[in-house]
C-alpha cells in the first residue's frame, strides 16, 4: 500500500498523465479542490475533456445556476465555467482523458 496526502499535488491533482500524481493513467483525472468563498477563477472551457463533477460540500453559482452539496454537475467540451463561490465549496473533479486543453477566456 502506498499512502500519500493531497498536500503532496499540485492544485488536488492526484490521479492522471502528469507529475506528481498517486496514479499515472492517461484515461482520466481526479482531483479534490477547496474553493474558498469569493475566490476568483478564470473563466474557461475545455476543447476535448468532459468534466464530471460532485459538490461535497458548499455553494457555487455555474452557468447561472446554484450548485449545493449533494449536486452533481457534468460540463461537455466547450461549456463555459463560469463559476462564483458563495461559501467555502469541495469539489470532487473527474476529467477524461487526461489532457491539458483548458482555455481561458477571461483571466482573473
Amino acid at each position: 500500500m502506498k499512502i500519500s496526502r493531497i498536500e503532496d499535488y499540485i492544485g488536488g491533482w492526484f490521479v492522471g498523465n502528469f507529475e506528481p500524481t498517486a496514479y499515472k493513467t492517461d484515461q482520466f483525472e481526479v482531483s479534490y479542490k477547496l474553493h474558498p468563498k469569493g475566490q476568483e477563477w478564470d473563466i474557461h472551457y475545455h476543447s476535448t475533456v468532459t468534466e464530471i463533477n460532485a459538490v461535497v460540500r458548499g455553494k457555487m453559482i455555474l452557468q447561472g445556476k446554484e450548485l449545493k452539496t449533494g449536486d452533481v454537475f457534468i460540463l461537455e467540451p466547450y461549456e463555459i465555467a463560469d463559476p462564483e463561490f458563495l461559501e467555502d465549496t469541495e469539489i470532487i473533479c473527474v476529467k477524461t482523458p487526461s489532457v491539458n486543453d483548458k482555455i481561458s477566456v477571461i483571466k482573473k
